[in-house]
């Protein structure tokens, strides 16, 4: 959803439209040692941190800066294609300060690098300091939304459905995921889900709204500061953005894994 703020600044006739936002918290991360000294973001400063390429919290840094009081210039970032489980272990062994990614794919990753996430990382989590962002979303193009709205409701009917089967027996939607890829690592892909199920979809909206719905309000907030910290020269109406007509009744919509759903 927040890159496609600067793709509809950018090409607003080509740029998709939002028709179900599957997280409604941000799943962006800094990671960094559970046992140094970097307790408190404005720590990064003269830091040095790791990131892959066009990875989507390095990518909203500058909001996370902006909202923290960091300097990003005072920020050293390096560039890395390897996985995060040979990340994370190279970071605890003092190679980097820290590491952006989404806060489950790094504690997933952590497990496979037989490390126990819980002990070894912290985290500086956007959805704590840059609390309006939205994570990600199914999108349509404008033509299909256009010329095959019938299709576009029954892509979201779908997700919703698999929604819906994923809270209701999370080990049946692993089942359907090894089916698909039998050489992944199941438990710690398991632990993936369940840490996005209840951190990146378990936003206290949910409870209000239900899963896949936005509330325009935070939309708005996002384009202000993404306007603002990536100069953006058109930024977006917050209903460029998401069309909400072909999400289903709230009844149907998962609110349990909200604060108060």
């Amino acid at each position: 959803m927040n890159a496609l703020v600067e793709w509809a600044s950018a090409e607003p006739r080509e740029a998709p439209f939002g028709v179900f936002a599957m997280h409604n918290a941000s799943p962006y991360t800094i990671a960094v040692p559970a046992a140094g000294k970097t307790l408190v973001p404005t720590d990064l400063h003269d830091l040095s941190l790791v990131t892959h390429p066009n990875d989507a919290a390095w990518r909203m840094f500058p909001e996370f800066c902006a909202a923290c009081g960091i300097d990003p210039a005072r920020v050293k970032i390096e560039v890395s294609d390897l996985a995060h489980r040979e990340l994370v272990p190279m970071m605890l062994e003092g190679r980097w300060d820290g590491l952006f990614g989404f806060v489950n794919t790094i504690r997933a990753q952590t497990i496979e690098a037989g490390l126990n996430p819980e002990t070894v990382l912290r985290h500086f989590e956007w959805q704590h300091h840059v609390p309006s962002l939205y994570g990600g979303a199914v999108m349509v193009t404008p033509a299909l939304l256009r010329d095959h709205p019938s299709v576009v409701a029954g892509l979201v009917r779908a997700v919703n459905r698999g929604v819906v089967d994923t809270v209701a027996d999370i080990d049946a939607a692993m089942d359907a995921v090894v089916r698909r890829n039998p050489s992944i690592d199941r438990v710690a892909n398991r632990e993936r889900l369940a840490g996005t199920l209840a951190v990146e979809m378990a936003h206290r909206e949910g409870g209000m709204l239900g899963i896949g719905a936005v509330d325009m309000a935070r939309i708005r907030q996002t384009i202000e500061l993404m306007g603002r910290t990536k100069q953006l020269v058109h930024p977006p109406r917050a209903e460029r953005l998401f069309d909400s007509r072909f999400l289903p009744p709230l009844t149907q919509r998962v609110r349990s894994l909200a604060a108060g759903g």
